[in-house]
């Protein structure tokens, strides 16, 4: 495919691929087979563009019976870890944001007070840096 045109106005031409209906009736039998694990498989194994096109086919032609499914068994008490680690990750993102938060609060506290002083914040950090390690953040000087 070319380009048409000239400037800025210039477009590519769209190649439209056709499959006929044997191809089609043969990818989805093979994927029922087991040749392929499924519809994306089959796509990369025959150069099929688009990420439903294969999809599509197995829900016209293919027999959805046939097709693998995944199946998982859980205990109980396993639905209840994934409750309290899903919780804990909610927990965690929340404290992160929190942390990035005060974060971007103090460098711009520490922007605001250089310029007050009349100093650059980067030699700022570096003439006080021991300092600044020594303490945690928010704790009072003695």
């Amino acid at each position: 495919p070319g380009l048409q045109g000239k400037g800025k106005n210039m477009k590519k031409e769209k190649t439209i691929i056709r499959y006929g209906e044997a191809f089609k009736r043969q990818v989805v039998s093979e994927i029922e087979s087991g040749r392929h694990s499924g519809p994306y498989a089959a796509s990369r194994a025959y150069g099929i563009k688009g990420s439903q096109t294969v999809d599509r086919w197995l829900r016209r032609y293919g027999e959805v019976d046939k097709l693998p499914r995944r199946v998982t068994i859980t205990t109980m008490q396993e639905e209840d870890e994934k409750k309290v680690l899903r919780k804990r990750v909610r927990e965690l993102e929340r404290a992160l944001a929190e942390a990035y938060m005060k974060g971007l609060l103090s460098e711009s506290y520490l922007q605001i007070a250089c310029k007050n002083l009349g100093m650059d914040p980067e030699e700022f950090k570096k003439k006080h840096a021991t300092r600044l390690l020594e303490k945690p953040f928010g704790e009072e000087p003695r």
